[in-house]
This record gives C-alpha cells, structure tokens and sequence, in this order.
C-alpha cells in the first residue's frame, strides 16, 4: 500500500493524530511506547526545541526496535529545508502549524504525505489544491469551534481535515467536533498532561480511552 494512503486509512481509523514534544529524549520514547502499546499506530513529534533532530534520531531508532508498526511523522516544520532534513532522519510524513506553498510542493514531487495548517476557506482548499493530504484546522477553538469546522465542511465535504488547539479528551468535546465531519483530531498537551505522564499505567488508560471515546461518539 502507498505510504500515504496507509497513514490517511490509519489515522481515520485511529481518530487521533497524537503529539509530543520534549527535550527528553527517553520520555519521549516512554510516550511513543505507551502510545504504541494503546493502540495508536501514527504518531506526531513537534520539533519545537533546540535538539529535536537529536530527540528525533534517538526516537527514530528506538521505534525501529522496539514499536515496528508506528509511523512517526515531524511537525512545526515550516520549510524545505526542515523537512529534507528530517526526512533524512526518518520521519514518514510532515506537518506544518501554516500554509507553505513550497513544502507542499516538496512533498508531492517526493510522494510524503503533507498536513498543513491553515486557519481559512481559501488557505484550507489552497492546501488541498496542492496536494494535502489531510489539512491542519489551527487554533481550531479559536476559529470558532465545531460550527467553522461544520461551516468549511459544508461546501468542501471532500476534503480531510483535522481541528487542532482547543480539543480535549472529554466525550463531549469530542462528540461536537466529530459530528462536523472531520477525518480526526490533533491533540498534544490535553492528552500527555503532566500529572498523567508521571505514571505509565495512566498514561497507557488514557490513551486507551482516547480511542474507545472516539469510536463511541463516531458510532452513536
């Protein structure tokens, strides 16, 4: 199956496009590991930091050994440049928190599956019109919640895309943006909590949850 099709199947089945970032290269396999163990087959690691390449590479690695079905994707890459290099480093797919014409481009000469962020109608079918594969809906809550999503949604149902910022775990919260009709949702900081990473069975329940609460409210 082409690498791209296969993370588009993944993700709608998993619901959830997760995301870590840490200058802790172990806790960032610990996540990467309870995440695996949870089911979760995708997974997002945000180069925010001074020595992500390096936390990458460690992270890369340790999959490769240790979770061989997770296909880890790098985000908050904004140029070319990022993305060559982390592609060289192994990452099997990009995102961006904006609309970057140029790594659009990259990506699809190159065949890598591409998830901008974009924050308008127009930025949302430009990226889809360049060949994104899902488009990053960023800050969703801050756009106006589940009623831009179901707004966008409505005269392009055919195009992916995923609400990040403002999602939470709560069922809910979920249960609004699902019934827009997204492919899946983003989210980071409301899933890794601090309090819940201190403990690797919370952790694992928490993401375990995660994806029961989705299939329920995609269900109901």
């Amino acid at each position: 199956m082409n690498k791209r099709i296969q993370i588009s199947t993944l993700l709608k089945e998993q619901g959830i496009m997760p995301l870590f970032t840490n200058p802790d290269a172990e806790l960032c396999k610990f996540v990467a590991k309870v995440s695996y163990e949870a089911g979760i087959r995708v997974f997002e690691f945000a180069s925010r930091t001074d020595n992500a390449p390096e936390v990458f590479t460690a992270l890369r690695k340790y999959a490769d050994e240790y979770l061989p079905e997770l296909i880890i994707g790098v985000g908050t890459i904004i140029t070319v440049k990022d993305a060559q290099k982390y592609l060289a480093l192994g990452a099997e797919f990009i995102v961006a928190p904006m609309l970057s014409e140029e790594v659009g481009k990259f990506c699809r000469e190159n065949d890598i599956f591409w998830c901008p962020g974009a924050s308008t109608l127009s930025e949302i079918v430009r990226a889809h019109d360049l060949g994104a594969d899902l488009v990053k809906i960023f800050p969703a809550e801050t756009l106006g919640g589940p009623a831009f999503i179901k707004a966008i949604k409505a005269p392009c149902p055919w195009i992916n895309v995923m609400p990040t910022g403002g999602v939470t775990t709560a069922e809910e919260n979920l249960k609004g943006w699902f019934a827009t009709g997204i492919s899946c949702v983003g989210i980071g900081s409301n899933l890794f909590s601090k309090d819940i990473l201190a403990s690797p069975e919370k952790t694992k329940e928490r993401v375990v949850t995660l994806l029961e609460t989705i299939k329920k409210v995609r269900n109901a």
